[in-house]
């Protein structure tokens, strides 16, 4: 499957943005969707996933309540809504595919979105 990720940018401080992957290539509805970020000079980071359904979605622990994800199998996309954003968002987002539940490794990316919070 092939990911693009969309919606990143520049927003202050207690700002918003929604993030947007569309999957193609391959049957959307098949693969759980995630969210990742890497902060310069720092590992890649779990944001939130949502399963097949998307009726089960699971975060980090300190980004639920700020951070929704979401998913529309008929338009092949998975969103990060991100709310009451910090400066310690700033990171590239990215979006992960995979196949074959919990215990599967995170076997597709996308190309990331930049998210820059800076008053």
């Amino acid at each position: 499957v092939q990911l693009e990720e969309s919606g990143g940018g520049l927003v202050q401080p207690g700002g918003s943005l929604r993030l947007s992957c569309v999957a193609s290539g391959s049957t959307f509805s098949t693969y759980d969707m995630g969210w990742f970020r890497q902060a310069p000079g720092k590992q890649r980071e779990f944001v939130a996933a949502v399963g097949l359904s998307g009726a089960d979605p699971w975060y980090r622990d300190f980004l639920k309540g700020r951070f929704s994800i979401s998913r529309d199998n008929a338009k092949n996309t998975v969103y990060l809504q991100m709310n009451s954003l910090k400066l310690e968002d700033t990171a590239v987002y990215f979006c992960g595919a995979r196949m074959g539940g919990t215990s599967a490794p995170w076997g597709s990316w996308g190309q990331g979105t930049q998210v820059t919070v800076s008053s």
